[in-house]
């Protein structure tokens, strides 16, 4: 349903400014956004999409993808129309690169909620599938009724988003897998129509807020796989976010307008190598190799969580400690039985 939005600044006659991402659209009245789900009306910010939860699943919380939070669990997964990026690549294109053509019955943050109780390995809900950040206001309604529940709330992003509005939102998010598209300000230019640094800036926000943080990277043939880049990216990562980030390396297959073929298997296996050689929780998605799925201590190498698709086997012990030396690998970690 139509909904006033936040973030922005009003402009010469009608004109405003949206300023929740760092597009920073300037709207004459009845204009849309890049995002195409918020627009000017009448110099006040308009979103289309609250209510608008047109992909809604209880999925593996592994599926986010996020490994080291409350691994095993299950967790509500709520997605509307529309993204601030143009990826021509997308893996989600039908949602996510349209705006809202045919309203449908409101799906209210309240509603959302009773939802989400009836599944007693759920623990909360993820913002995913497009970008939450272009649906923020109901994004943030619905994450405050779940903290005030004691569930759990994450954010799955392409990171590009303004600053206040993330500070604004971090208090009430538990758990951020970031995507980080490539480390070339050129690649963000002209595959998604963004740039880089505002993602490596909400990077360091969500770090520094010391919230629990994952990192996804999809490795397209040809224009992301550069190994120079891709060391200067795990150089870093290393050095901004830390060795124990965890990294999610995914394997591409052609969808939306990309024709490029998959990401060959000999690059996976050789970028997961060097990724292991920075960080110490490095994973592949999206793969049916033998490597790149189970969680090893980074101490004494043993494996303390399998996983055989979203099926996951843990051996830490209760406080998240490894078994066979007691190193600390999971902060946020119970186990759940499905």
């Amino acid at each position: 349903m139509q909904s006033p939005a936040k973030y922005f600044e009003v402009l010469d006659g009608e004109r405003i400014r949206c300023v929740l991402c760092p597009h920073f659209c300037i709207l004459n009245d009845e204009e849309y956004g890049k995002c195409r789900v918020r627009w000017n009306n009448n110099g006040k910010l308009l979103t289309d999409v609250y209510g608008q939860a047109r992909a809604l699943h209880i999925d593996p919380i592994e599926k986010k993808p996020l490994y080291h939070f409350y691994p095993g669990s299950r967790i509500l997964s709520l997605g509307t129309p529309g993204c601030n990026l143009q990826c021509f690549f997308c893996q989600n294109w039908d949602l996510s690169q349209t705006g809202i053509k045919t309203m449908q019955k409101p799906l209210l943050p309240d509603e959302i909620l009773n939802l989400s109780m009836g599944d007693p390995a759920n623990i909360g809900i993820a913002f995913t599938y497009s970008e939450p950040t272009i649906f923020y206001e109901y994004m943030y309604d619905t994450a405050v009724l779940f903290k005030e529940k004691g569930l759990k709330t994450c954010m799955i992003s392409n990171g590009f988003i303004n600053p206040k509005p993330l500070n604004d939102i971090i208090p009430i998010m538990d758990a951020f897998n970031i995507d980080l598209k490539a480390f070339s300000n050129t690649f963000y230019k002209e595959y998604t129509k963004s740039r880089l640094n505002p993602v490596l800036k909400s990077l360091k926000i969500i770090r520094a807020k010391n919230k629990h943080l994952e990192l996804s990277f999809l490795v397209i043939p040809g224009l992301n796989d550069d190994e120079e880049e891709f060391i200067e990216m795990l150089n870093w990562i290393t050095d901004n976010l830390g060795k124990d980030t965890i990294f999610h390396l995914n394997r591409y297959f052609p969808n939306f307008n990309a024709k490029i073929p998959p990401t060959p298997a000999e690059k996976l296996e050789d970028f997961f190598a060097l990724a292991e050689e920075k960080l110490d929780y490095v994973y592949i998605g999206n793969f049916s190799g033998n490597i790149g799925h189970n969680t090893h201590c980074p101490n004494c190498g043993s494996i303390q969580i399998s996983r055989i698709h979203y099926q996951t086997k843990s051996y830490l012990k209760s406080d998240g400690r490894c078994s066979e030396c007691g190193h600390s690998i999971l902060k946020n970690f119970v186990t759940y039985k499905a």
